[in-house]
């Protein structure tokens, strides 16, 4: 694999992210949540999207795709690895969201491009990194209170804000993913909390993908599980 090509490539797709607001609903209808796993030793990537209504923040409709892993792990480079199968399960939804909230880092990467920034620009959709864990740049402490906030820095530049959403829980990393601005992304995560650590489109995701026992209450009476799988 010639990496020097990869990185030049994912220096130039970082270049056409929009970092700011642009969107045209003054409150989202349908808010969407993705998260990506792997089974079978990673040779399968496994994606989940669930949508979610907005402000109630119910579960409506999800789509999880399982396809045949396309590139091995190289750190730096996830999104390429992991962006096949998130198309594949975006490909299924009947409808489309207004504003996507992805696991996982937007430009707060190294070279600006993590999956929340590469996938939202390939769908071309308003869309926000929301990573459990930081990959790059610094910040100043927190308080132990949820509320707590830092901006991400990195090469005196401001990738993210790192947030605690709950006291005695380890902070996020908000950051712009496509077409949502810095101060835009955390709003949204704000209004999607409901008690937990994470904001609840992707704590869905995660629900739908490792089948947890808040999805399997939701599907109950609703018939099979709705998978696509890509052989």
């Amino acid at each position: 694999m010639d990496m020097t090509a990869l990185r030049a490539e994912q220096v130039a797709t970082a270049g056409k992210v929009i970092r700011h607001d642009d969107y045209a609903f003054t409150s989202p209808t349908i808010i969407a949540g993705a998260d990506v796993g792997f089974e079978q030793g990673g040779e399968v990537t496994r994606a989940a999207i669930a949508l979610l209504r907005f402000p109630t923040l119910e579960l409506i409709e999800y789509r999880i795709a399982r396809i045949n892993t396309t590139m091995p792990y190289i750190p730096g480079f996830l999104s390429f690895r992991e962006y096949p199968a998130l198309l594949a399960a975006w490909d299924q939804l009947t409808q489309r969201p207004d504003l996507l909230f992805v696991d996982g880092h937007g430009i707060s990467h190294p070279r600006r491009l993590g999956v929340a920034s590469h996938f939202g620009l390939l769908v071309d959709q308003p869309t926000i990194g929301v990573a459990k864990r930081r990959l790059c740049g610094r910040f100043e402490p927190l308080s132990d209170e949820a509320g707590a906030k830092a901006p991400l820095m990195d090469k005196g530049e401001r990738l993210a804000w790192v947030w605690r959403s709950k006291i005695r829980c380890n902070p996020l990393f908000i950051s712009t993913g496509h077409r949502v601005g810095m101060d835009s992304a955390l709003h949204w995560v704000q209004q999607c909390m409901r008690g937990y650590r994470l904001p609840e489109p992707t704590r869905w995701a995660d629900a739908v993908a490792s089948n947890r026992t808040a999805f399997q209450r939701w599907e109950q009476g609703r018939g099979e599980p709705d998978f696509f799988d890509l052989e």
